[in-house]
């Protein structure tokens, strides 16, 4: 998901009920307003992938990619 102002990639999560995006940290779907359970918004640390780029602090998505810089998982 890219930020509509600055292009910028966002860390976002997927609706478990119409597949649309939404960042991390929100509660409803930003597509349909469905209410996203605490298990969606929030994994553990244990169940995170970390980037493949040493530099980059993001977390491999459900796409798998990285949620901050893109860069697929291999």
């Amino acid at each position: 998901m890219r930020c509509p102002q600055c292009e910028t990639l966002l860390p976002f999560i997927l609706c478990e009920v119409c597949g649309g995006e939404t960042p991390e940290g929100s509660h409803y779907c930003c597509q349909c307003g469905h209410p996203l359970s605490r298990e969606e918004t929030e994994k553990s640390f244990s169940e995170r992938i970390p980037c493949v780029d040493g530099t980059c602090i993001g977390t491999i998505n459900e796409k798998g990619v990285c949620s901050i810089c893109g860069k697929p998982y291999p």
